[in-house]
């Protein structure tokens, strides 16, 4: 038995970790040059190249490559989808594209031109660090990316060829990658490790190129890297909403099938692969790659990555309307409305404020609507006190209480990360905005409370006053639903109405009730209770017109939607 060799398993092994080190740091550099380089612009062509079937691919290809990584571009759609930016057509459009997207980086990536990669670095570093121009220094992140990407790439590289000595590998090789269908498992497993497509697909040209995975072995990978990009959002998933489940499961479902096809026509897929690559390549099945090959394996992989994502988007993108019609069946909709939960806001997205505030926007909406909903039941117990709608007050109370803590949490970390001006003053009124919402909640429940007690300790009002306490009730109630149209969208223009009519009908209850408790027609207690509840409902305009008038402070539309 062949004794094993440690220095020349572990050498290689740590100067391969560096590599992939400066691989991965290289991608995520790139990317975060690129995104700072798109700005703003990335929210608005979202809404308006999503809407089409043809352009929806193409805006995913877009966002895939400017993340540099297919499957952080597939959760970021969902996060898009939790927010209410997508629907669930336009989401799995844009789903299909991400895949293009990480085709035309590792296509960049098959170049091998490591003869630039110390001059992209020296550039990028200089304009990074010496530029006084933001774009400049932004495009200085970019080529910095670059640099390393190709560098990191070349050391793994180097670090492979010793490897094809070592007993433990060429164990490995016979005993796993020989079976195909674990070397799809095996691109899968590496993908959902380092979160990115093209970090798998570097590290397995890296192998390949070194003569260590036999072709069809690497082909295999290729694809599997596909089934291991669709786990990441599927996890993403869990704790969204049901669009974005929705979204998720269907692309999971359209990969599948797409990687069942081709490993069932897996021959006619390397037929494939050598008709539009360079040199003319006939192997037997787990051949080690012949060393005059090796310089054209790198095209030849991203070559069976594009194939297969621009087949799977050609055969499947005609079937998306029909895919998401039939949603319904494959995962029916949910009847509780009110989960104690954020809906829409999702920290995966925090890294794009625009889109990660417009997510916040949309979640301060909900929390209105649900204060809304809330004071509606709470009105309709001083006619007939039912236990079941006092309970689900109580629910939608906690609900604001989590809401609360959540999104307060979500908007202080949103606060660190980089915005215009105008949009991070936006933050501020948001974080006072949702306190005032919150107490909406406190109140209401106080008045649920108030009613409880009079109807347990038989406290009783006079006809006159329970009248004018629903009067001023259902009056408060208008302001309040004015609130929640206001953070849909809508427009207030009634609102220095309701503010004069909610301050003269205040003063007509206190003269009324000052009235009744001087000539003896309402008791102590029962006058006590009666101004507890004059004054929750007072201090619920007051913290409804104070949300109205912030909300309307803002000069634009800051959800970026079209009431």
């Amino acid at each position: 038995m062949t004794p094993l060799n440690l220095d020349l398993i572990l050498n290689p092994f740590i100067t391969g970790l560096g590599g992939l080190a400066l691989f991965i740091y290289g991608m995520r550099t790139m990317s975060e040059g690129l995104q700072k380089v798109t700005g703003e612009r990335l929210r608005r062509v979202l809404e308006r190249g999503t809407a089409n079937r043809l352009t929806a691919p193409l805006i995913g290809s877009c966002l895939s490559s400017l993340l540099q990584s297919g499957s952080a571009a597939s959760v970021l759609v969902v996060g898009f989808v939790n927010a209410g930016l997508l629907s669930l057509y336009q989401a799995l459009g844009v789903l299909l594209g991400t895949g293009i997207g990480t085709t035309i980086a590792i296509q960049f990536i098959a170049f091998r031109v490591t003869a630039l990669a110390l001059p992209a670095i020296t550039i990028g570093v200089f304009l990074s660090f010496f530029s006084r121009s933001r774009r400049l220094s932004n495009l200085g992140g970019v080529l910095l990316g670059v640099g390393l990407v190709f560098f990191g790439l070349f050391i793994l590289e180097q670090a492979c060829q010793p490897l094809r000595q070592s007993a433990i590998l060429a164990s490995f090789h016979l005993q796993i990658l020989s079976l195909r269908l674990m070397a799809v498992l095996l691109g899968a497993l590496l993908t959902f490790l380092v979160q990115s497509g093209s970090a798998t697909l570097g590290i397995v040209i890296a192998f390949a190129s070194a003569g260590i995975f036999p072709y069809d072995a690497s082909i295999a990978m290729v694809i599997g890297e596909v089934a291991g990009a669709t786990l990441i959002p599927l996890i993403a998933s869990i704790g969204g909403s049901l669009t974005a489940k929705r979204s998720v499961l269907i692309y999971l479902a359209i990969n599948g099938a797409a990687i069942a096809l081709a490993l069932l026509f897996f021959p006619l897929f390397l037929r494939a692969i050598d008709f539009v690559s360079p040199g003319h390549l006939e192997l037997a099945a787990h051949q080690a790659i012949p060393e005059t090959m090796r310089p054209f394996v790198a095209r030849r992989l991203a070559n069976a990555h594009t194939i297969f994502t621009v087949s799977t988007a050609l055969i499947f993108l005609p079937l998306i309307g029909f895919l998401a019609r039939s949603a319904e069946t494959l995962l029916p909709t949910r009847r509780s409305e009110s989960e104690p939960r954020p809906r829409f806001i999702d920290t995966r997205v925090i890294k794009t404020p625009t889109i990660a505030l417009a997510q916040a926007w949309i979640e301060l909406g909900r929390m209105g609507s649900i204060a809304h909903a809330m004071f509606k039941e709470l009105i309709s117990q001083f006619d007939d006190f039912d236990p079941k709608v006092s309970s689900e007050i109580r629910e939608k109370e906690v609900v604001l209480d989590v809401l609360h803590r959540d999104m307060s949490q979500f908007l202080i970390a949103l606060s660190r990360e980089t915005l215009s001006v105008e949009r991070a003053v936006e933050i501020p009124t948001m974080l006072q905005m949702v306190n005032e919402i919150e107490l909406i909640g406190d109140q209401g429940e106080a008045v649920l409370r108030y009613l409880l007690r009079k109807k347990e300790e038989r406290l009783r009002f006079s006809s006159a006053a329970m009248d004018e306490l629903k009067r001023f009730g259902v009056k408060v109630g208008e302001v309040v639903a004015l609130c929640d149209r206001v953070l849909q969208g809508g427009e207030g223009e009634e609102l220095a109405s309701l503010k004069e009519e909610v301050a003269l009908l205040h003063e007509e209850l206190e003269q009324s009730h000052l009235r009744r408790l001087k000539s003896g027609k309402c008791g102590i207690i029962a006058g006590l209770l009666y101004n507890d509840m004059i004054a929750s409902f007072s201090k619920i305009a007051e913290l409804t017109f104070s949300i109205i008038d912030q909300k309307k402070g803002i000069a634009h539309d800051p959800t970026g939607s079209r009431h």
